[in-house]
């Protein structure tokens, strides 16, 4: 989720609400605190503005960073389904990650196990790969191709990576055919093995991002945060222990997480939402040296079950699922 920044990021921690009110749910457009949300999750930016998942109400959001204004861009809330259309004609069902090359969005839908489209200009949408409501793990074109828990998705303008949940893979999707391949993971094989292509195995990778070579995921039940060189599909762990849960700072396998979810980059950095600490981790790519950038546990946590996490190029901004609102990290 989120796609590549282009300079490191100088923020220090300090955490602000921009839309939506703590623990208010629904479904209402409008400026800042009188929009509502339903368990929003992924989020995105083409710098300018912030779009997002809004899971639970079947239906993809848009915010005006200068403003805080909130529009529904395409679904209906409280609508679930499969179909394709412009607008609140289309349909989704439990929607998750969220990228865009500036033109377009492509969102997991992750009940539908599909990948689809969003023309941001007009609101149009397609499904680009997968067949809905039908589960698996076979590669090739379309509708051929099949997706189980689509969750986490990137792009780097010209292919989709996306996390493949249940199957525990990392799926390549060409955008101009919507052909899918398999780049690492077996499906059907958990673990945390590195390795190239089909040898590595993964355990509910979650949110995934990219610096262009690169991909990143949040291995999520590996509590570990896995490198893929996407040349090679060559897998390698970053930080954090493979099978260990926990919440200490440190460099590589020191460094533990719990639940890590949503993940982006500067390039230089990953930004790591861990969603059972309430917490933001910070991941210097080229040491695997981790911090506690935002959040703590406890009743004065600042986030309540983080899910997706993006930059505009200043700012970061977290899905705060649990308290149905954007907050942004200055």
């Amino acid at each position: 989720m989120g796609g590549t920044i282009q300079k490191p990021l100088a923020v220090t921690g300090t955490v602000s609400t921009v839309v939506g009110a703590a623990g208010a749910a629904g479904a209402a457009d409008g400026p800042m605190a009188s929009a509502r949300f339903n368990y929003l999750h992924g989020i995105t930016s083409d710098g300018g503005n912030l779009y997002i998942t809004d899971q639970s109400n079947g239906t993809i959001r848009k915010v005006v960073i200068a403003t805080g204004a909130v529009s529904t861009i395409a679904g209906t809330a409280g609508a679930s389904g499969s179909a394709d259309g412009t607008g609140a004609a289309a349909r989704f069902y439990l929607p998750e990650g969220i990228t865009t090359d500036g033109t377009n969005l492509y969102v997991a839908d992750r009940n539908n196990c599909t990948i689809r489209k969003i023309v941001i200009a007009t609101g149009a949408v397609s499904t680009l790969a997968g067949n809905p409501a039908i589960p698996g793990a076979a590669d090739g074109a379309g509708t051929v191709a099949r997706f189980n828990d689509p969750n986490g998705i990137t792009t780097d303008g010209k292919y989709l990576y996306v996390t493949d949940k249940k199957s525990n893979t990392i799926r390549k999707v060409a955008i101009s055919t919507g052909t899918v391949t398999t780049l690492a993971g077996k499906a059907g094989e958990s673990g945390s093995a590195d390795g190239a292509g089909a040898a590595a195995r993964f355990t509910g990778p979650a949110g995934i991002t990219t610096d262009g070579k690169n991909l990143y995921v949040a291995d999520q039940y590996s509590y570990s945060i896995r490198k893929i060189v996407i040349a090679t599909g060559a897998v390698t762990t970053l930080a954090g222990k493979n099978g260990v849960s926990g919440k200490a700072d440190g460099t590589g396998a020191a460094a533990q997480f719990s639940g890590p979810a949503g993940i982006t980059t500067d390039g230089a950095n990953l930004y790591v939402t861990e969603s059972l600490k309430n917490t933001v981790r910070k991941v210097v790519i080229a040491t695997g040296a981790v911090t506690t950038l935002s959040g703590s546990e406890g009743a004065a946590a600042a986030f309540k079950t983080p899910k997706g996490i993006t930059s505009d190029g200043t700012y970061l901004y977290v899905a705060d699922y649990g308290n149905q609102t954007v907050k942004k990290i200055k």
